[in-house]
């Protein structure tokens, strides 16, 4: 990703996916530090405390409990402070409403978890290609 030294914000409840995002991303050289927030409510309040480094990309999952990935992509979106960060939902969910919900608050992409390791670095990877290149304000 580009910025090395600035976080990634993983918003995932389930400690296996996070250490398999960690695992992943350090196979494809990744060096940013990654950020796990444990639902969509300590992930805001993480992005809203000044004491912390703003992430340089968002990756979200949808199914959480407290507050869920599209709660939070509601709040997030409506506050002028974060609605710009990009976020990437990485779910399990193949549902096709909550596609249309996510692009409805301007998610930079929806990726299905691949159950294959393999195929979740492979994905991770084209995550990191396309923020290297793209163009942040």
């Amino acid at each position: 990703m580009k910025a090395p030294n600035q976080p990634i914000l993983v918003v995932e409840d389930d400690e296996v996916d996070v250490m398999t995002i960690r695992r992943a991303l350090k196979e494809i050289h990744v060096s940013n530090p990654v950020v796990p927030q444990e639902n969509g409510e300590r992930a805001l309040a993480w992005l809203r405390d000044p004491a912390n480094e703003k992430p340089c990309i968002i990756l979200l999952d949808l199914n959480m409990p407290v507050m869920n990935g599209i709660e939070f992509l509601q709040e997030a979106k409506s506050d002028e402070q974060l609605r710009r960060f990009p976020v990437i939902v990485l779910t399990t969910s193949e549902e096709q409403q909550d596609k249309v919900n996510s692009f409805n608050f301007s998610v930079a992409g929806y990726m299905a978890k691949p159950v294959d390791y393999q195929q979740f670095v492979e994905v991770m990877r084209s995550i990191d290609l396309y923020w290297s290149i793209s163009e942040m304000p």
